[in-house]
């Protein structure tokens, strides 16, 4: 198969590695884009990642993705918990989806527990820091194989 992930990052996710390390790890964004190129070429699979602080962009960045990326992988951050409006542009998004958390959401202060993007999602991967997002590029591979979204 062939074909393009988009990979998504919302709000202060370009700080990581610096931001909270105990919480976020050490990993920066540019460690985790390169374990993701990595280990979508093993699928045959490019990756396009991007990361904004502005959910407008974060939005418009999804409805380029409908028809033309045969999945989507995103860490909506601070934004999983309040934006009905970017939940709505992931539902439209035509292929499968995975919801990626660094952090153990449900182990988290109440206010982190619920995401509401999970209501748009293929699968969700929470807790697993770094290694959910190269873990999502493998789900979104079997997926987008068997046509699942």
């Amino acid at each position: 198969m062939t074909g393009t992930i988009l990979v998504l990052n919302g709000p202060n996710l370009n700080l990581l590695g610096v931001r909270e390390p105990e919480i976020y790890g050490r990993d920066t964004l540019d460690d985790i884009k390169n374990r993701c190129v990595e280990r979508a070429k093993g699928h045959d699979l490019d990756i396009d990642f991007r990361q904004s602080n502005s959910e407008a962009t974060l939005i418009d960045w999804l409805h380029e993705a409908r028809g033309t990326k045969v999945g989507v992988a995103i860490n909506p951050a601070g934004l999983s918990f309040h934006s009905v409006a970017l939940l709505d542009a992931l539902k439209m998004f035509d292929g499968p989806k995975v919801e990626v958390h660094i952090t153990n959401i449900h182990k988290r202060e109440p206010m982190y527990q619920k995401s509401l993007m999970s209501h748009g999602m293929t699968g969700v991967i929470a807790g697993l820091g770094a290694t959910g997002y190269v873990l999502a590029i493998d789900a979104l591979a079997e997926f987008a194989k068997a046509g699942k979204t």
